[in-house]
């Protein structure tokens, strides 16, 4: 007799974690024994939410540096933490690629620069140097931002540059070259696209005569703008564009990080800094007294989270660590240290809100490398002899030919005091070095570094060739000269060669390099497999619009 089988449905149970998509397992229960049937599951491909994190410039060995430090410097801040940065977390649980970012395109050159490459991350399109938010060609073209926010979606811009600056400023004005500004600023209210703007750069947002306009001082302090905020204009007419926002357009304002904690707005425009907000060293200064009066990066990503997750349509949001390229433009590898710590505790901010959803994809990358940094090893500082019990050893003492670099290194590389440029202004307030001394660069990176220099290296330091066109000295180059671009500023270059031997540090140039640069990618695995490639930051871009289901 054969035996009858009865068959229950039992149910559908759905699986579903932070980094994995939809799993659907059907229960088949018999009489006499339980089949497991699981079902193939059907991929995530789209999301509610795209967070773009860019590191300005931040390459591989930008990221190295952080790793080293994190995992293996001794007092490393990270020790009561399992050596566990950020941006391991998020490689470890997601995926990771490489991208190319020079300008892209039948017209396409070598190297670029933070505008045209944010413009490319922003539009998916080739551009130009230099030109922010246009095609190769000049044509205005709708970036991923203005796309989310015509499709019902909040949108961000953070930076501790700028907001006016090229990252920012590319994904959401249109303008022939990154330094227009005032022209920008204007463009980022009154086009109504951005929900949320956080950053420093309030001197393009007021008018041209703060400095002596008391009235005009007034309505800048009766908005809670501190006189620090507002000193000065690079503006060229009178136009109040902080007011305007208030008043026309609807923007809560914040200028200090106890406002920026108050606030409850829908809709908030925050400028903490007449210029950019504060170095990766002040700010651990600050820390550290318990005095800051700026937001942090992770402290204005928060609150920028907070904003935009209330829209039910989702959002767009992309945070800049930006001083990571000025660090690097400096050759200054204790303050590019620093930045990188700052900008990996906005990256653990972003982790713990979307560890657990699974409709946000979360990208982190950099717009290029700066610098040509690296850790190398010199005939400096040799290492003496020393005895190992290895059996291979042969009765021979151990003696490496070269100094291959103490892991101590990272530990005075965090412990640096100021930046190069505290150091250049601690020679001279007014950045002329005419009649600066041996002796004063020598006290001064004594003060504000862990380092000690020759007077015969501080000599070199203060070498110059010519005068600029503001008659103050030009610092002099034996080798790459034309790659130090930016005038008197470069004098940090020549502070990092005098240094170098003991931070076991090159640098290759005073500007950016075509360096691939990585990729992180966390969210729902049909998403983020994607970016596991080798590909170009306009794939980069076409990626996240296609998560966000934009035309």
């Amino acid at each position: 007799m054969k035996k009858k089988l009865i068959t229950l449905a039992v149910s559908a149970v759905l699986l579903t974690a932070c980094n994995d998509d939809t799993k659907t397992v059907e229960v088949i229960k018999e009489v006499e024994k339980e089949v497991i049937k699981e079902v193939a599951p059907t991929p995530v491909t789209s999301v509610k939410n795209v967070i773009l994190m860019i590191g300005d410039g931040m390459g591989a060995q930008q990221v190295g540096l952080l790793e080293e430090y994190a995992r293996r410097a001794p007092n490393s801040t990270y020790n009561a933490r399992g050596n566990q940065t950020a941006l391991s977390k998020l490689a470890d649980a997601g995926h990771m690629g490489l991208s190319l970012n020079a300008p892209h395109g039948e017209n396409g050159v070598l190297v670029t620069d933070s505008a045209c490459s944010a413009t490319q991350l922003a539009t998916g399109m080739a551009a130009g140097s230099e030109m922010i938010g246009l095609d190769e060609q000049g044509n205005i073209v709708e970036t991923i931002l203005e796309k989310a926010k015509k499709a019902g979606k909040a949108t961000g811009l953070v930076s501790d540059t700028r907001i006016t600056h090229a990252t920012p400023a590319a994904f959401a004005a249109h303008q022939p070259h990154r330094s227009m500004e005032p022209e920008i600023a204007e463009q980022l209210v009154n086009t109504g696209m951005v929900d949320v703007l956080l950053s420093g750069g309030a001197r393009v947002f007021i008018p041209s005569d703060i400095k002596t306009d008391e009235a005009d001082q007034k309505v800048l302090a009766d908005l809670g703008m501190p006189a620090s905020v507002y000193k000065k204009s690079k503006r060229n007419d009178d136009k109040n564009i902080v007011l305007a926002a208030k008043e026309q357009y609807g923007y809560a304002l914040a200028f200090d990080k106890a406002q920026l904690q108050n606030s409850d707005a829908d809709k908030l425009l925050g400028l903490f800094a007449n210029s950019g907000m504060d170095d990766g060293i002040a700010y651990k200064a600050c820390q550290a007294s318990n005095s800051c009066t700026q937001p942090s990066l992770k402290e204005m990503t928060v609150k920028a989270l907070d904003i935009l997750s209330k829209d039910e349509d989702g959002f767009f949001l992309m945070i800049e660590g930006g001083q990571i390229d000025w660090a690097g433009h400096a050759n200054d590898a204790g303050w590019m240290l620093n930045e990188l710590l700052k900008f990996d505790e906005a990256v653990e901010a972003v982790h713990e809100w979307v560890k657990d959803r699974n409709d946000t994809l979360v990208v982190v990358t950099a717009d290029h490398e700066t610098g040509s940094f690296g850790f190398s090893y010199s005939n400096v500082n040799k290492p003496e002899p020393v005895s190992l019990p290895g059996d291979g050893m042969n009765n021979r003492d151990y003696k490496p030919n070269f100094n291959f670099g103490s892991l101590n290194i990272l530990d005075n590389l965090y412990e640096q005091k100021g930046t190069f440029f505290d150091v250049m202004g601690a020679v001279n307030a007014d950045t002329d070095y005419s009649n600066s001394t041996d002796v004063q660069w020598q006290k001064a990176i004594e003060e504000l570094t862990p380092y000690t220099v020759t007077l015969e290296q501080a000599d070199k330091i203060d070498e110059s060739y010519k005068v600029g066109a503001d008659d103050k000295p030009l610092p002099y180059f034996n080798d790459f000269s034309e790659f130090y671009v930016y005038g008197g500023e470069d004098f940090t270059g020549k502070i990092a060669r005098a240094v170098a031997s003991q931070q076991n540090v090159v640098w290759g140039t005073g500007t950016h390099t075509a360096a691939p640069v990585p990729v992180y990618a966390f969210g729902p695995e049909g998403v983020t497999k994607q970016f596991s490639t080798l590909q170009h930051h306009v794939d980069i871009s076409n990626k996240m619009m296609a998560a966000l289901e934009l035309k």
